[in-house]
């Protein structure tokens, strides 16, 4: 069987929100018990990640990282025309992901322990957000 939802997030700009509660409420709500949960992200200046939900840290040095390799404001990019953070934002997300499938089993998705699903911001304003979810299972 396969069923869809989709979803709406507001950003409050450049980093990360958790979706994990989100996603596994449709997984929950599905009736499904086991498959595959594809999560597709519609933008191409944001994107998906699963990391590390404890420690936030872990998030803050995941952008240090990206603010050293993708510099805003580079001269390198002529694709400007939004701003400095612009074309930065689209080499994020193509760096990072906008689909992610995950396993679901007894109608949860099946995150490791310290595993958390997040939208990731990469424009320095905040937007509005869609997201697909796809269900395919039994």
């Amino acid at each position: 069987m396969v069923q869809r939802a989709l979803l709406s997030f507001e950003t409050g700009g450049r980093g990360t929100l958790d979706i994990t509660a989100e996603v596994d409420a449709i997984v929950r709500g599905s009736g499904l018990s086991t498959g595959l949960c594809t999560v597709f992200l519609q933008h191409t200046s944001a994107s998906l990640i699963v990391c590390e939900n404890a420690d936030p840290t872990v998030r803050r040095d995941l952008e240090a990282w990206l603010a050293r390799a993708v510099p805003d404001g580079d001269p390198l990019f002529r694709h400007t025309a939004e701003g400095p953070d612009d074309m930065p934002a689209h080499v994020r997300a193509t760096l990072t992901q906008t689909s992610l499938v995950l396993p679901f089993d007894g109608g949860r998705l099946e995150l490791g322990t310290w595993q958390g699903l997040y939208l990731y911001e990469h424009r320095h304003r905040g937007h509005r957000r869609r997201v697909t979810v796809t269900l395919v299972g039994a």
